[in-house]
């Protein structure tokens, strides 16, 4: 991209407040950015060739909108956890390992997506995110949900095609969690607590293609009180 071409994105993004830049080839986050650090809202460089987050990333005070997918980001600057407006944040296809432990300092984020990365554990920083509603952990390398997770007040959980073969029976004590997606994992039905069908407020199990034939599911304690909630919810949308 010529000098004059990215100039003219800047100036754009002066005026709108969004910055958005994908499939260019970018090996860097644009050093130039910083002069627009106290007006971006919404910045996008998606499908770039990104190495790496720079500190500076923590100056952008008003941002709300963070994405950066299918990059080569390994690792997340302790800065980025200073957005304290930051919302919404886009990272799936990246080589993210782990993250920062001051992320729950990122206070008003909704919305997370860490899809396709290399996590092998549930980041216990999400679970004391007040504000998160959707949370995609889906292909990475997740074994296990912990006992920590009672805390996470997210509405979504997907955690499709991971490598996850215990749950803790804490997941069911999630205060807001609606959706939980276990899909292509390596579950047993032994493995799966018997509370999640009978005493939460998950209304929408997704448990394809694991170690288990979904119709054995029906014999479990708890699933007629699961198909209430999963019919009700149903009916609310229909």
């Amino acid at each position: 991209m010529g000098n004059s071409a990215f100039k003219a994105h800047l100036e754009t993004a002066q005026k709108t407040g969004v910055f958005q830049l994908t499939g260019k080839g970018l090996t860097e986050f644009p050093e130039d950015l910083q002069r627009l650090s106290g007006n971006l809202r919404t910045i996008d460089l998606s499908s770039n060739k990104i190495e790496a987050l720079p500190p500076m990333v923590g100056k952008f005070n008003l941002l709300k909108s963070l994405t950066l997918n299918n990059n080569r980001i390994s690792r997340l600057p302790d800065e980025l956890c200073r957005l304290k407006k930051l919302e919404t944040l886009h990272l799936s296809g990246n080589q993210i390992s782990q993250i920062p432990a001051d992320f729950v300092q990122l206070l008003a984020l909704k919305t997370l997506n860490l899809s396709g990365n290399q996590l092998r554990t549930l980041p216990a920083q999400l679970c004391k995110l007040r504000n998160l509603d959707v949370v995609d952990l889906s292909k990475n390398r997740i074994q296990a949900i912990p006992d920590e997770v009672s805390g996470l007040q997210a509405i979504e959980l997907n955690l499709n095609q991971n490598q996850i073969s215990q749950i803790s029976v804490h997941i069911s004590h999630c205060p807001r969690l609606k959706v939980l997606r276990l899909e292509e994992n390596c579950l047993e039905l032994s493995m799966l607590p018997q509370s999640i069908l009978g005493d939460s407020q998950i209304s929408l199990l997704a448990v394809e293609g694991n170690l288990f034939e979904i119709k054995k599911l029906r014999d479990l304690e708890g699933y007629d009180k699961y198909m209430e909630r999963f019919t009700a919810i149903r009916k609310k949308f229909a």
